[in-house]
């Protein structure tokens, strides 16, 4: 090969920086650009990218080792569940291990990227410096752009509402202390939140309110973390594994779970009305005892705002000063131009969640919701990615790649609710990741019989999309 391809990376979070070190491994060039001042992303408490939805008291869900990337793991120091800070700096401790802090500017937004006739990246950053790249990376995160009702809630509020993305205590941004507040959700956010706005001190009182049932699991069973028991995306699921019907394995976590807590509606809750594992899990080992202390009620969904109450659908009515929505949030890029790629409800198909289908030289890291943590799914997205730019490995025809990605699409989407949360859904974070391994493979052999799996010319402006689509 003459060349490597020259690659653009947006965002130096968790994602960014993988993509980053799977990169350098192979000696690919590249610029990575970061809005913030640091790495890490949303795990960095008031980041001064205005992107991160970590509030003061956040602590990761899944446990560090199911977190951490194979080639580094966190601290032995380190508890199961470390709080945020810890986080970051596991982050900051990542990229001055593997020398990666001078390959990313920072301070630098980037608020453009187009796609030229012969295929190459015209790259616009935020001080009007213009670039052109062989390759696009994207890693700008998926918990930012702050989804709110639609069509919001009718009538008008007196009180103050906000999105979750922007709390941060019980006094800021909005004074909780000794009010009536009210939570919109079931997911992770509306569940840490409502535990510690319960406690003494804090809100007068906690209302959540709830759609629909939901499925709720402790952070540990039996002694051990939630997923101690689960493999590290790093490693091959066994023949067993992998042939074990998927509803087995869900009827198992179901039976666990009935074990530790019992079901949603002993606490006041929903029943839910779909199986296990069609709607994303949520992870909290508190809210059972908030529940049935009286601290957190259950309400149901709201009917119309009323000034200073609100009016729910079953027809109750709450003193309300506070409204919290924890309610998700939208896939988003800026920085492309809605011709180019325009994500509607978060429907975003990709060739294993990575290639875009029409476009393969655009790849997307991190663009998942898994079961698991995302960092050891962006490493193993980035490694296969490297593969493809270094020559190592060679995609599939074009037609299969489409054929492929809608196909595998459809099937992922078939086991959730149609919701717009449930897009971008990884239910065996190992399976998935063996998977994308398995493809490596065969791209492997592919790029071998081709002899040179991609040939780049001595200059990015002169690249072609058939040099890099094979044919």
């Amino acid at each position: 090969m003459s060349r490597l391809p020259k690659v653009c990376i947006i965002g130096a979070g968790s994602s960014g920086i993988a993509a980053c070190k799977a990169f350098a491994d192979k000696d690919i060039p590249f610029d990575c650009f970061e809005k913030s001042d640091r790495v890490g992303g949303n795990w960095v408490f008031k980041n001064r990218n205005g992107m991160s939805s970590a509030y003061r008291s956040l602590h990761i869900n899944t446990s560090k080792a199911k977190m951490a990337f194979a080639d580094f793991p966190m601290p032995a120091h380190y508890p199961d569940f470390p709080h945020h800070p810890l986080i970051a700096q596991y982050f900051d401790d990542y990229v001055e291990r593997f020398e990666l802090r001078p390959r990313i500017r920072f301070e630098t937004e980037v608020t453009g990227c187009v796609r030229r006739a012969d295929g190459v990246w015209q790259v616009t950053l935020n001080r009007g410096e213009v670039r052109h790249y062989d390759a696009l990376c994207v890693a700008n995160g998926h918990h930012w752009a702050a989804r709110w009702p639609a069509p919001r809630f009718p009538g008008h509020f007196d009180g103050q509402e906000i999105h979750s993305h922007h709390y941060v205590d019980p006094a800021d941004p909005v004074d909780c202390i000794d009010k009536n507040v009210l939570i919109v959700g079931m997911g992770n956010s509306a569940l840490d939140l409502a535990c510690e706005l319960s406690h003494a001190g804090a809100a007068r009182s906690v209302h959540l309110s709830v759609r629909r049932g939901y499925y709720f699991i402790p952070k540990y069973f039996g002694g051990k973390t939630l997923d101690e028991d689960d493999l590290h995306p790093s490693q091959d699921p066994s023949f067993i594994h992998r042939a074990t019907p998927g509803w087995y394995q869900r009827w198992r976590r179901l039976r666990a779970i009935r074990a530790a807590v019992g079901r949603p509606e002993r606490y006041g809750l929903p029943a839910p009305d779909y199986p296990y594992g069609a709607v994303h899990p949520t992870i909290s080992s508190e809210i059972a005892i908030r529940l049935g202390s009286g601290d957190v009620k259950p309400v149901a969904n709201i009917a119309e705002l009323k000034g200073d109450r609100v009016r729910l659908v079953d027809g109750t009515e709450l003193p309300a000063d506070v409204i919290i929505y924890c309610t998700g949030y939208d896939i988003r890029f800026p920085f492309f131009n809605p011709e180019l790629l325009d994500v509607q409800d978060n429907e975003l198909p990709l060739f294993e969640r990575v290639v875009h289908p029409d476009m393969t030289n655009l790849f997307f890291i991190g663009l998942v919701q898994p079961l698991c943590a995302i960092m050891p799914i962006a490493e193993v997205q980035s490694k296969w990615v490297a593969a493809l730019l270094s020559g190592e490995y060679a995609l599939p025809p074009q037609a299969e790649v489409r054929r492929r990605t809608l196909k595998d699409y459809r099937r992922a989407r078939a086991g959730y609710l149609k919701t717009a949360r449930h897009t971008i859904q990884i239910r065996d974070c190992a399976l998935y990741a063996h998977g994308v391994r398995r493809e490596m493979r065969r791209g492997e052999r592919r790029a071998r019989r081709r002899g040179n799996a991609l040939e780049i010319p001595a200059r990015a402006e002169d690249i072609s999309l058939a040099q890099l689509t094979p044919s």
